[in-house]
């Protein structure tokens, strides 16, 4: 029985137990189905004495995660303890979200890095109140609400210079801490390798969903590149395999502008995990750097940005590194960011709607453009 085979069956007899949650071992099957019994149990466990007496959901927010909004009222040792009055939720209850997410074990990752990474790192993201996922590969993980002053990026948001420093900086961080560590053989060992992750997306013909995502947006592509529509794929497989010869770390995998946000105090912060893995820090980069900065920008400020980003990371490794071949893992790594994109705006059949379409355009547009000027295609002979 292949995964998609196997998670729907995993689907459908969950959905046929209908059990509500009542323990911390359990997950629910809707936000619907969530008791404050079970929200007692996930949120009020450290403090004795603390209960949830009720809540109500905010407005459903459905694309590749469930998403929701719980507003969250608590007897008086729970106020007396602080505990949050709303939380913000992603969830995987969708069979789609399910396939979508399931099959490269981007449910699992981002369980993981809120249960066991996040703690670790000195950096600007959410943190989780409780995280799990069960064998059918339902998944909730509840997070504190960001500070309502807190601005989500989109395509249209100003990225200026020093906005792009402070991503490098981020990223430098947790790419610098992890970096040919030990610790990618225990700590991260539940992540997948990229070459393994993007290798599990080829299901369901999500090459030809890729190269029919890439004809839908000729529009946004430069006709130079476009005319080598058949190298494309072939490029995107090299991309991959060229990690497997590269040092590997954390890396965040689907750091696209939307995914950052804007503190109140002006300090970039990275968000959705999901695509976490272990592989090289240049495919984060490129991916960042590439989606942010509009074209005219990327083009002025691309090299001085890298050598910013190369020196943060020395500093976070605590060693030197060479500078050699850093060029050519950047704009090599710009076929899997592509990719992304491509079946972003042609789904594989079992994929959710993930983006919106403007934005899925201008990033498009954006990779596209950037692998152009690169002349990424000649980079792997």
């Amino acid at each position: 029985m292949d995964i998609i085979a196997q998670l729907t069956a995993a689907f459908e007899k969950e959905r046929g137990s209908n059990r509500p949650p009542r323990t911390a071992a359990d997950v629910p099957f809707t936000y619907e189905a969530i008791t404050d019994e079970w929200l007692t149990c996930v949120l009020c466990a450290p403090h004795p004495g603390a209960r949830v007496i009720s809540h109500r959901l905010d407005t459903a927010d459905d694309g590749n995660s469930n998403r929701r909004r719980i507003f969250i009222d608590y007897n008086a040792q729970g106020v007396e303890a602080g505990l949050p009055d709303r939380v913000f939720c992603k969830a995987s209850q969708g069979l789609a979200n399910r396939i979508s997410l399931g099959v490269t074990g981007a449910i699992q990752a981002e369980v993981n890095f809120y249960n066991s990474i996040r703690p670790l790192l000195d950096i600007e993201a959410p943190v989780a109140l409780f995280a799990r996922y069960n064998s059918a590969l339902n998944s909730i993980i509840i997070m504190r609400e960001l500070d309502s002053r807190t601005r989500f990026c989109t395509h249209t948001t100003e990225m200026t210079f020093e906005r792009a420093q402070d991503q490098l900086r981020l990223m430098s961080r947790y790419h610098g801490k992890f970096l040919d560590s030990a610790e990618l053989a225990t700590t991260l060992s539940v992540f997948y390798a990229w070459p393994d992750w993007f290798s599990k997306l080829d299901y369901r013909d999500f090459e030809k969903a890729c190269d029919r995502g890439f004809e839908i947006g000729r529009s946004v592509i430069p006709g130079r590149l476009f005319a080598r529509r058949s190298e494309i794929w072939t490029a995107t497989r090299a991309s991959f395999e060229k990690q497997k010869a590269l040092p590997h770390t954390l890396c965040h995998g689907d750091d696209h502008l939307r995914n950052w946000y804007i503190t109140a105090d002006g300090e970039m912060g990275l968000n959705d995990w999901q695509a976490a893995h272990r592989g090289h820090w240049s495919r984060d980069v490129a991916y960042a750097i590439t989606t942010s900065l509009t074209v005219e920008n990327r083009r002025k400020w691309e090299t001085e940005l890298l050598r910013y980003y190369f020196d943060h990371l020395q500093t976070a490794y605590g060693r030197s590194i060479p500078f050699d071949g850093v060029l050519d893992a950047y704009r090599q790594q710009l076929m899997t960011a592509l990719a992304f994109w491509t079946i972003t705006l042609n789904p594989a059949p079992g994929m959710p709607d993930m983006q919106p379409r403007d934005s899925t355009l201008e990033f498009l547009r954006r990779i596209a453009t950037a692998i152009d000027d690169l002349n990424t295609l000649d980079s792997f002979t």
